[in-house]
């Protein structure tokens, strides 16, 4: 029986944007939500595709690079089915994986205004 590595939240993060950028998703955005009084975890990383394929794609490589990477597998998804947002909660982190215009409409930044948030920048 292996067991499991503990690492800090934010080496998964990191881990999870170069997943995102390796496959360019477009408007990364990782929200600090440790100083967020009522915040659900402790950060969430945002983002969108282009297309239904590229939303499944990019969440599938976030699952693959973390338990790759660090040992670490995704606790719970939801939305693969119809892949316009895709969550991957991994407990003190939160993936979002959006079409845009679901990420228009829902505006999880602006719901978590109070958080800071740090835009990564695309890959060209």
């Amino acid at each position: 029986m292996t067991k499991k590595r503990e690492h800090l939240p934010e080496k998964l993060v990191d881990t999870i944007i170069e997943a995102l950028k390796n496959l360019k998703a477009v408007d990364i955005v990782s929200v600090d939500l440790k100083n967020v009084s009522g915040a659900v975890c402790k950060y969430f990383v945002i983002c969108n595709g282009t297309s239904n394929t590229h939303v499944s794609a990019l969440a599938d490589n976030v699952e693959d690079e973390t338990l790759e990477k660090l040992n670490e597998k995704v606790w719970r998804v939801e939305g693969k089915q119809n892949a316009q947002w895709v969550l991957l909660d991994y407990a003190d982190v939160v993936v979002h994986v959006f079409q845009k215009e679901y990420r228009d409409y829902y505006q999880l930044e602006q719901l978590w205004a109070d958080a800071n948030i740090t835009c990564i920048p695309d890959v060209h």
